[in-house]
């Protein structure tokens, strides 16, 4: 027969390139904080597999091609007070779209250390739900978490 080896990728295999990624310099405290939420989160992001980053292993994370990313030790969230924030799973998130790529950005507004998540345009922007729970178990909640956050 004329198969290919079985360790050919096929076509539609995602990359596994590394993903540009910033790496702002942490504080000792943000880099622990991270660390810990790194080791947490999940191998897979529904049957995306984890992708290298470009810089800032300790502090950031990319699934799958087109990649969401986490990135850990964020400045945190600048949004209008007027603005919605969501709970998700003991999460409080501000959610906006970036201008150039559409994409969707969740932010941490109530954690020591802020988290974003960027999910581009072609998944599910719910995809973010799945950092939620690492989250919440790795980065302590502020003692006083802006309005609208439960």
């Amino acid at each position: 027969a004329d198969e290919p080896p079985a360790s050919s990728a096929s076509p539609t295999a995602q990359s596994t390139a590394p993903v540009e990624m910033a790496a702002p310099p942490l504080s000792a405290r943000s880099a622990t904080v991270c660390r810990a939420l790194l080791s947490m989160l999940p191998d897979t992001l529904d049957n995306r597999a984890q992708r290298p980053v470009t810089a800032g292993p300790e502090q950031n994370a990319a699934y799958g091609d087109p990649p969401v990313t986490v990135a850990c030790g964020v400045p945190p969230a600048s949004y209008p007070l007027t603005d919605e924030v969501w709970s998700t799973q003991g999460v409080c998130w501000h959610l906006s779209k970036d201008a150039s790529s559409g994409a969707a950005v969740w932010e941490t507004v109530d954690r020591e250390v802020a988290i974003k998540v960027t999910t581009p345009s072609v998944y599910d922007p719910q995809v973010a739900v799945a950092f939620a729970a690492p989250i919440a178990s790795s980065v302590k909640r502020l003692a006083d978490p802006p309005s609208g956050c439960p």
